[in-house]
């Protein structure tokens, strides 16, 4: 990947868990209640049907615009992850966001985590930076 940005690693580095993570979800449970069943992705993760389509989607959206937004999703994703790990604090272990996506400890640290990198590589790529690695040039006759 020689001259991937930050934030493309970042866009297909996660976009890619979240949606292994989303379907992987689905063998634990799909029920689509509000909550509804909930059960813990590797004994882990606290997951239901919303959560694993939540996180198909966005990973999905990672890998799709890796090559040409990537900035903007790190930007977009690390701020929003950022805040559903706040709002996972203030509500605790046991509860769900919007009274649909389950939320506990597990899932608040790797939101926060998942936030912080994704601030980060937005910062690290520069606005006027290519997504990817522009290809050499012949010089002209």
């Amino acid at each position: 990947m020689e001259g991937a940005t930050p934030a493309r690693l970042y866009a297909t580095a996660v976009g890619s868990i979240l949606v292994i993570l989303g379907i992987a979800g689905f063998f634990y449970t799909s029920s689509f209640g509000t909550p509804g069943q909930v059960d813990d992705l590797f004994g882990i993760f606290a997951v239901n049907g919303w959560a694993n389509v939540f996180h198909i989607g966005t990973g999905a959206l990672g890998l799709l615009v890796a090559g040409y937004a990537a900035r903007q999703y790190a930007l977009v994703l690390g701020v929003a992850a950022t805040a559903i790990a706040i709002w996972g604090f203030a509500l605790g272990p046991g509860e769900a966001i919007l009274g649909l996506v389950p939320v506990n400890t597990a899932n608040n640290v790797l939101h926060l985590a998942i936030g912080a990198l994704g601030i980060a590589a937005a910062r690290a790529t520069g606005a006027g930076q290519a997504n990817w690695a522009e290809p050499a040039r012949s010089p002209s006759p």
